[in-house]
């Protein structure tokens, strides 16, 4: 599956149970190698922040807890929260 970059700025982030996570802003990317590290996600208002990684107002999840990525990004919760 071919996704360009720009087509996942400002998709959903849900949980594969259905949870709303925030809207992903940015993806942090390894320069030298083009492997893709995080996602930078503004979390929705209902989420409690305190199982995920930080970076400033935003969360950070490991591109290795993302499933599916089409009309919204699905992520596995245990992964993420680490």
């Amino acid at each position: 599956m071919n996704l360009l970059a720009r087509s996942l700025s400002d998709k959903e982030v849900m949980g594969q149970d259905g949870t709303v996570i925030g809207v992903l802003q940015n993806i942090i990317a390894d320069l030298d190698t083009g492997d893709l590290l995080d996602l930078v996600v503004k979390p929705d208002a209902s989420l409690n922040t305190k199982r995920y990684r930080k970076d400033g107002n935003f969360v950070l999840i490991s591109f290795n807890a993302v499933k599916s990525a089409k009309d919204y990004i699905m992520v596995d919760k245990m992964l993420a929260e680490e």
